[in-house]
């Protein structure tokens, strides 16, 4: 009787397998189409994404429409230093007053340079870039731009990133101030921002400064010794909770809203945007998530 179950057994298992295959052979032949890469939803009023390596454009959501940049600014304030003919990093820079009340009046984001001490320019970057330090704006437009007063030479530089912007096609885009307080004339999209990062992310400097989490500067005293600064933290959440994240620049302002430049890579593919006038730095942060995941999703 054993036997005869067995045989039955066998036998149904063998009918079994054959079918699987058949199934499997089938399947092979008519693949289920992919399935449709859903457009997210998200809380900013501008977002756009694009392949790095390509340029194709990803994903827009008022991609065009001019607005208020706060601090992505500083993205432009980097790339016209970093253009600059024979730059050296390492050159220093001496703190002036200026600077100091200049954040204090404005109530702004700063990196805390303390008057009289000496800073070199690679220093400064990580003070502009990290703690998103509007001192290190102002000490960095002051030295880069020509001019006998610092009005004039402050004036320059802001010429300078206009020049830049429109070398880059960034048709929507003006700015007015150095590190995004601007005077009402400071505005950029999401595209263009774009554009602006994957140009600047091009320069190894820039990449190595806008990845990194924490940096802890020592600079020059008056009197010649060295003081350790307070570790400047870089206001991208993104380094620490998205996986393959390399940068860019947050922003913030009463018009600005919570902005955010991000871009990431994984598996040798580069995906880069804009989030502009979101609700919170919270949500700024899962808007770029999920334009993330969606453009490392969609094919190119």
């Amino acid at each position: 009787m054993k036997t005869g179950i067995q045989g039955i057994r066998i036998r149904r298992a063998a009918a079994v397998a054959v079918t699987t295959s058949a199934v499997l052979a089938a399947g092979a032949l008519t693949a289920a189409p992919a399935q449709a890469v859903t457009t997210p939803s998200i809380v900013a009023k501008g977002g756009y994404v694009m392949d790095d390596a390509t340029g194709k454009s990803l994903y827009g959501k008022a991609a065009d429409t001019k607005r208020s940049t706060g601090s992505t600014t500083k993205i432009m304030t980097a790339k016209v230093v970093l253009a600059q003919p024979n730059l050296n990093l390492d050159a220093k820079v001496t703190i002036q007053k200026a600077y100091s009340d200049y954040v204090v009046k404005n109530n702004a984001s700063q990196a805390h340079l303390i008057v009289g001490d000496k800073v070199t320019v690679r220093q400064l970057l990580y003070g502009l870039m990290l703690p998103s330090g509007c001192d290190a704006a102002y000490a960095l437009a002051d030295k880069y731009g020509s001019g006998s007063t610092r009005d004039a030479r402050v004036k320059s530089f802001i010429g300078k990133m206009n020049s830049t912007a429109k070398s880059l096609g960034m048709t929507n885009t003006r700015f007015d101030s150095f590190d995004g307080i601007g005077k009402g004339s400071n505005y950029s999209t999401p595209r263009d921002l774009t554009k602006l990062a994957r140009s600047a992310m091009k320069n190894s400097t820039f990449r190595a400064v806008v990845k990194t989490k924490s940096y802890t500067a020592k600079t020059v005293t008056k009197t010649g010794s060295t003081r350790t600064m307070g570790k400047w933290t870089n206001t991208n959440t993104l380094l620490s909770s998205y996986s393959g994240a390399i940068g860019v620049k947050t922003g913030s302002g009463p018009q600005a809203g919570a902005c955010l430049v991000f871009a990431a890579t994984r598996n040798g593919r580069t995906v880069i945007g804009t989030v502009l006038a979101s609700s919170t730095y919270a949500q700024r942060a899962t808007d770029a998530t999920k334009l993330l995941n969606y453009g490392f999703a969609k094919k190119v």
